[in-house]
């Protein structure tokens, strides 16, 4: 059982420590765990958001055809799923002070995406039984960094909305449903490789093509941010005052006061 969940976890944990140390001022450790938790519980909410969807016949369980396997990854996946993941980052973040750096919406969103991951992990891991090293070692090339990718852009557009007078309207829309539609793409390239076996290998190479693309986007996003990461104020005292994510602090959060 301890192997089973190292391998599990694992992957999560070495994207969570990447995206931690590209911070330029790291955030405090038990907001981390906290966060890391919160994934896990995000998880957990996601069924209550899917089992509903699934009743009402959004979804099947078992897709037949190209049109079910769009649905389940929409309705059965992506829409529960980056839905549960933002409130618990809503729920992290809304009174928190530490959060005033640009850079900070990755840090958390990604703590939060990668909870999630690590807890459905030991879920497919667990229930794969003698054939767990094959699941364990498939995910954490695909599932754990997809979670990772999208948690990264719902970050991304979270600070955006937070900090940015200027885009806060766009950034409210995109900071949900951009990691909805990247979610549902990669699903739905997933079911449509087990519905074909003729077109199997094919879509298997779109959806390799699709994940070095979106890991690729991932990782310019957090470089850039981190490089221009700087001080903003608390997420609460920017969307009380009106600061602006573009105004230079120059490193000094006493500077917010001359700034109205």
């Amino acid at each position: 059982m301890l192997m089973l969940t190292i391998a599990a976890v694992a992957p999560a944990l070495i994207l969570l420590w990447y995206v931690y140390h590209k911070d330029t001022e790291p955030e405090p450790s038990r907001l981390i765990f906290k966060g890391f938790f919160y994934g896990g519980l995000s998880a957990l909410l996601s069924t209550l958001i899917s089992g509903p969807l699934l009743n009402m016949g959004f979804y099947t369980t078992e897709p037949s055809t190209w049109g079910e396997a769009i649905k389940i990854a929409f309705f059965g996946a992506a829409i529960p799923e980056e839905t549960a993941k933002l409130l618990m980052l809503w729920l992290l973040l809304r009174n928190c002070q530490e959060f005033d750096e640009r850079y900070d919406g990755i840090v958390y969103a990604t703590t939060i995406g990668l909870g999630f991951a690590a807890f459905e992990n030991i879920m497919y891991v667990i229930s794969a039984g003698a054939n767990w090293v094959d699941v364990a070692f498939t995910r954490a090339l695909f599932a754990v960094p997809g979670h990772f990718a999208f948690a990264v852009m719902m970050g991304y557009h979270y600070s955006r909305f937070s900090f940015n007078r200027k885009e806060r309207d766009s950034a409210r829309i995109k900071m949900w449903l951009y990691p909805v539609l990247l979610h549902a793409a990669y699903d739905t390239l997933c079911f449509f490789s087990e519905l074909s076996g003729a077109l199997s290998f094919l879509i298997t190479l779109v959806l390799i093509g699709f994940c070095l693309w979106l890991f690729k986007k991932t990782r310019r996003l957090i470089l850039d941010e981190a490089e221009r990461n700087e001080y903003v104020g608390s997420g609460p005292s920017i969307r009380a005052n009106g600061y602006d994510i573009n105004h230079d602090w120059s490193g000094m959060p006493e500077d917010q006061d001359n700034f109205k």
